[in-house]
């Protein structure tokens, strides 16, 4: 009776570091799928419609970073969430694997004394449960599957599950 009520725009927070490449394209991507035809190949498609939340130069909270990294994981396997070195770059200034920290807090602490261990950008539809660390590849996957719930092609039952933190 009250679905429309009950639908909400997709989230999508990126925490961004302009000095990197992949995080300045994919912060791009996401501006121009909310401005202009998403595909950009069909030029009658709409825009997207998602709420963009941008965290310049700033990681992830420790909350954030265990429910993004708990996002990595596919949703049909049974497999281990990635390890928190998934979010570390392979800048120089990063330390050794034994020296890594493998804690959230650790990876916060970290990337906030030294921007250039974290992976950027980080990308997270928190709605739809999926996330992206430095791969500008997996933002036009999320992309592509806004546009497939936009147009129809999945229901909004299957396409957005809740989130793995939603009843924590």
């Amino acid at each position: 009776m009250f679905s429309a009520f009950s639908r909400r725009l997709p989230q999508i927070s990126i925490f961004h570091n302009p000095s990197s490449p992949p995080s300045v394209k994919a912060l791009a991507m996401l501006r121009s799928s909310l401005s202009a035809p998403y595909p950009p190949d069909k030029p009658d498609a709409p825009p997207l419609d998602f709420n963009l939340e941008v965290i310049e130069s700033k990681p992830p909270t420790p909350h954030q970073l265990r429910i993004i990294l708990s996002n990595l994981t596919p949703k049909d396997s049974a497999a281990a969430p990635p390890p928190y070195s998934t979010f570390l770059s392979s800048h120089p200034s990063v330390p050794d694997t034994s020296e890594q920290p493998h804690s959230a807090i650790g990876i916060v602490n970290l990337a906030t004394q030294n921007p250039n261990a974290l992976k950027w950008p980080v990308v997270v539809d928190w709605n739809g449960g999926r996330a992206s660390v430095g791969d500008v590849d997996g933002v036009k996957n999320m992309l592509e599957a806004l546009r497939q719930r936009r147009d129809g092609q999945v229901k909004d039952d299957d396409d957005v599950a809740q989130p793995k933190w939603w009843f924590s």
